[in-house]
């Protein structure tokens, strides 16, 4: 054997082992090696392929794109690929189940899965490899997207199944890594179902693989030389040959449970990390599915539930911009008023100047406004041929007449003394429970003490008297003394939560307390030069310029002389081995005695690290009510996970 027949075959048993990598990895979520060995595994591949000039039509690195075609060509299917009936009403699902015709004493069992909201594509494998790959399109007839759906990682090139099949799925882009693009994206992508029928309809492959796409298999449409009994049979095929197929995959005996699972998947709807508009409801049984048949358009034996729709279009009648506690001002988008999933929205979120410029949205744009859970609606951009590129940047602030800044992105009322949003802001935060922790300084009464007191600084709510309080609507003896009492006990606050308390842009709670870990104690941190924070880990430029200026601000200088002068005396910081010491955490869910950033902050006190999903690393999940898909993903990786009675236990509460 020649050198060049070693390095072929080198070729050949390294893309056998990077492609079983890429099977654990992107199908069944459990990866036996790390990222970096896997690394070393594919940049040794790539040097091969670079040494013989020999690319196989199976090997990994063909999934990074790079080819631009010259337009899409016709593919026919070979069997047709059906629609679904309808149906939006539990009422019409019973209808159904009735048409059906199935005898009383003969046993009936239905499948229920998600009816994922993305792009349906048509496989082609024959002798164990893919050789198409095509859009759903009129049912008969669809578009070639083969070199496209390459790039797709949890696509199996190969699979044991030696016979001819077709085999359907859904291209979805997950929510995550559509806000991951969007934040660099130039024109950011509108909502995830347009991401992905975009990226798949792209003549530019590396366009296709930017956009990170993932597929779920639900459907053999054609097989040479095999038949299935069931539907279950059908998955448990598919899974066998390294499709990847949705853990929400249900069998019931009766509709009344199939309906009860629906209702089970709507409540958990807005914790998955992709879009799903339904559930598909089929008959399991393949011999009575032959029974039932085909309309010209859907089968009889399957039908679809439609939930109640999270995307509308709307008008935008007015653009409000507040301003919060760092003078940063935010757009908000007054809209006609429109039901979305069970709500009436009259408002709705964009971002800053640039981001309303990129939508091409303005007063009077018709736009596409999306509504997840109880998060505020956002603009997701304008409805094709209703742009509008005339959004006139604001140049004085809306509520003191400051002549505004312009930082990147985003525009700065730099009145910080007497704009009095941000002073009300600042104080709010300043007594927050991960701040100052005044218990009963709410938003309403810092506002009522903004009209009734002369309260212009921080500073002021340590010179507060009981007189002072009394004379505020609503306050009594007994709730006067308990907020003095919360005010005086704020005076020795930790040293992290005293960081966190001022206020200075872009130090969130975790880099306070790095920051408390570093310097032990106040003085050393406010010496701190910006070639000493930068070594510290997770502090990059931006914010050891943010924590420089902000104490070379006179403002801020005069604020912390008259906090130590009226008794303000941060405790030094002393490192706590909490029972949550080295864990890290997700949250799900409801929590019924605390909100998710009170559960974050009682986490990172006693010693954890919170993350934001399920991985490989986790080692805890708090699962509250109507916990979702993260709590599932948990399960399948033997994550521990406890209730939030036993979180409190843990920590001693």
């Amino acid at each position: 054997m020649d050198d060049r027949e070693m390095k072929l075959k080198e070729m050949d048993e390294l893309i056998e082992e990077l492609n079983d990598h890429a099977y654990r990895y992107y199908v069944l979520d459990a990866p036996v090696i790390s990222d970096a060995e896997y690394d070393v595994l594919f940049d040794r591949l790539l040097a091969l392929e670079e040494e013989t000039g020999v690319v196989r039509r199976n090997s990994p690195t063909i999934r990074v794109g790079g080819k631009v075609l010259d337009g899409f060509r016709k593919h026919t299917h070979i069997a047709p690929l059906y629609s679904l009936q309808k149906s939006k009403t539990f009422e019409e699902l019973k209808a159904w189940e009735k048409r059906l015709g199935i005898p009383e004493n003969e046993p009936r069992l239905y499948t229920l899965e998600y009816k994922f909201d993305g792009l349906t594509i048509n496989l082609t494998y024959e002798d164990g490899k893919m050789v198409m790959a095509a859009t759903r399109g009129d049912g008969i007839t669809g578009e070639e997207i083969f070199e496209q759906a390459k790039t797709i990682k949890s696509i199996p090139m190969d699979i044991p199944f030696r016979g001819r099949m077709e085999v359907q799925g859904e291209a979805i882009m997950h929510l995550s890594d559509l806000e991951e693009f969007n934040k660099t994206a130039k024109e950011p992508l509108k909502n995830a179902r347009n991401a992905c029928a975009g990226a798949l309809r792209n003549l530019d492959t590396k366009v296709t693989a930017s956009r990170k796409l993932d597929v779920y298999f639900y459907n053999v449409g054609y097989i040479e030389g095999k038949r299935f009994s069931t539907h279950t049979e059908m998955i448990s095929f598919l899974k066998e040959n390294r499709f990847k197929v949705n853990d929400f995959e249900r069998l019931y005996d009766n509709l009344d449970d199939v309906l009860d699972g629906i209702k089970e998947a709507g409540e958990h709807r807005d914790g998955l990390d992709f879009l799903i508009d339904g559930m598909v409801i089929k008959v399991d049984d393949f011999a009575l599915r032959d029974r039932l048949g085909y309309t010209e358009r859907f089968p009889r034996w399957a039908i679809a539930y439609k939930f109640p729709a999270e995307e509308m279009t709307t008008t935008i009648n007015e653009i409000i911009w507040d301003v919060g506690r760092t003078g940063k001002l935010t757009p908000t988008a007054v809209v006609d008023e429109v039901d979305i999933a069970g709500a009436t929205i009259r408002r709705a979120t964009l971002n800053n100047i640039e981001d309303i410029r990129r939508k091409r949205v303005n007063v009077g744009t018709r736009v596409f406004i999306r509504r997840s859970n109880d998060v505020i609606p956002e603009i997701l951009g304008a409805v094709p041929g209703d742009e509008n590129d005339d959004a006139e940047e604001p140049t004085s602030c809306p509520y003191c007449g400051t002549k505004l800044e312009r930082i990147g992105p985003n525009l700065y009322c730099p009145n910080t003394l007497s704009c009095r949003p941000q002073l009300t802001e600042r104080i709010v935060h300043f007594s927050s429970r991960e701040a100052m922790n005044i218990e009963g300084l709410s938003d309403k009464t810092v506002e009522l003490m903004f009209q009734n007191l002369s309260i212009k600084e921080i500073s002021d709510l340590y010179r507060l008297t009981k007189e002072d309080i009394l004379s505020l609507p609503g306050f009594k003896d007994k709730k006067a003394d308990k907020l003095l009492e919360q005010i005086e006990k704020s005076k020795k606050p930790e040293l992290s939560n005293f960081i966190f308390a001022l206020g200075i842009n872009n130090v969130g709670k975790k880099t306070a307390r790095d920051l408390a870990k570093t310097y032990r104690n106040f003085e050393n941190f406010r010496n701190a030069k910006t070639e000493d924070l930068l070594e510290i880990e997770d502090i990059g430029e931006v914010v050891a310029q943010c924590i420089t200026d902000f104490f070379s601000s006179e403002a801020a200088e005069r604020t912390l002389k008259e906090l130590f002068e009226l008794g303000v005396q941060p405790v030094g910081f002393e490192e706590k081995k909490g029972p949550l010491e080295g864990l890290k955490i997700v949250v799900t869910g409801t929590l019924s005695s605390m909100t998710r950033n009170e559960a974050f902050a009682l986490i990172e006190e006693n010693g954890g690290t919170t993350q934001s999903s399920v991985g490989k690393n986790t080692d805890l999940l708090i699962a509250g009510e109507n916990a979702g898909s993260k709590l599932e993903k948990a399960r399948t990786l033997g994550v521990r996970t406890v209730s939030e009675q036993e979180f409190m236990e843990m920590i001693g509460r």
